[in-house]
Formats: C-alpha cells, sequence, structure tokens
C-alpha cells in the first residue's frame, strides 16, 4: 500500500539553472521553458531586488559590487526552491569562490556564451547594466568576459548563441537537460520534448 502511494506522488525533477554573461538570454529562455513545462520561474536579480527594495543598479552604487557578490550567494544558498523550478541567474553570479559548485548542487547548470559583438549589439541601448556604464562598454565586455571564462566553464554544460533564435535554443536546452536529467542516479524520463518548431 505505502509503494502504491508513493507512484502517485508526482516525481521532483531537479532545478534547470541558466548562467552566462549579461545579454546571452538567460531569462528570456528560462520564461520559455518554465512555459513549456509548466514549471516556475526565478530570476535572481529580481529576487534580490524584492529583498532588497532597489535596482540592481541602484544597489551597485549605493554599496558596490562585493556586497552585492554577498547577496547573490544568500539568493542561492537560502532563497531558491530546492528543485522543480526553471532559474535564471545574474551574470556574475558565478564569479563568487565556490559559486559553481553551489549552483551545481542546487541543480543542472547550463552556461549560455556569445561573443563580445554579439553580447554589446543586444544590450547597448540599456541603461541598467551597472558593470558597463563606461567610456568603452565593447572593451569592458570583452574585459569581463576573459576574466568570467573559468568560473563559466567550471558551472556546467555550456552552449553557444550567436545566431540562434530563441526556440532553438530552448529546444536544444531541453534535450540537455533531460540527457543530464535521464544520467542522473534513479532518474526517470525527463520532461517530454514538445518540440517547438525553431522556426515557429
Amino acid at each position: 500500500m505505502e509503494y502504491e502511494k508513493a507512484r502517485l506522488v508526482p516525481r521532483r525533477f531537479p532545478n534547470l539553472i541558466l548562467v552566462g554573461f549579461m545579454g546571452t538570454g538567460k531569462t528570456t529562455l528560462a520564461r520559455i521553458l518554465a512555459e513549456r513545462w509548466r514549471r516556475p520561474f526565478f530570476d535572481t536579480d529580481t529576487l534580490i531586488e524584492q529583498h532588497v527594495k532597489m535596482s540592481v543598479s541602484d544597489f551597485f552604487s549605493k554599496h558596490g559590487e562585493a556586497a552585492f557578490r554577498e547577496l547573490e550567494r544568500e539568493c542561492v544558498e537560502k532563497w531558491l526552491p530546492p528543485d522543480g523550478a526553471v532559474i535564471a541567474c545574474g551574470g556574475g553570479l558565478v564569479t563568487g569562490c565556490g559559486m559553481p559548485g553551489i549552483l551545481r548542487q542546487k541543480g543542472i547548470v547550463v552556461c549560455l556564451f556569445a561573443s563580445a559583438e554579439t553580447i554589446y549589439r543586444r544590450i547597448c541601448h540599456s541603461s541598467h547594466r551597472p558593470l558597463l556604464q563606461c567610456e568603452n562598454p565593447l572593451e569592458r565586455i570583452r574585459e569581463l568576459l576573459a576574466s568570467r571564462e573559468a568560473a563559466y566553464v567550471k558551472s556546467g554544460s555550456g552552449i553557444f548563441t550567436d545566431g540562434r533564435n530563441f526556440l532553438d535554443l530552448a529546444n536544444s536546452i531541453e534535450r540537455m537537460y533531460s540527457t543530464a536529467v535521464a544520467s542522473r542516479p534513479n532518474a526517470g524520463p525527463g520532461p517530454s520534448l514538445a518540440g517547438v518548431s525553431p522556426d515557429a
């Protein structure tokens, strides 16, 4: 009887956690997949803004980057659900000491990559990127990408987003996630691949 009851409890899937530089499409892709899988969506920057009751840009200006990174660590360790969600992380979240490993303990991590030029084209008109408020934002993007590359690589599987539309990328990430879920001990089938046409 207890076994039969257990079979009626829905199996909880690990979190899908998207990391990568700003402008690589983390939030948009996380929203697409959360809607497709009917799972809750979380964005770490939004959670932090709700917690401190100010924008990320304002927090950077008042308290600095180091204080913000500590909030990101607290967010990952204490505020995120243990499973069953799709999560988009801030671009520099993985740079904190030990953060790639902490993220991997929280779920399946996929890192989104793009060239500096692609990122610049995507975000050049954005006014809420505190680390890019400088004279030469493209050069700043190159510098930040270089300094974060090792952390991005350590965080999880990677996918390049240059020249690809969001539905194509969502389908690829879905396959990566399902493969990772299936490879875990005692894993059942991953989420069904709903298979929206990349060109739809």
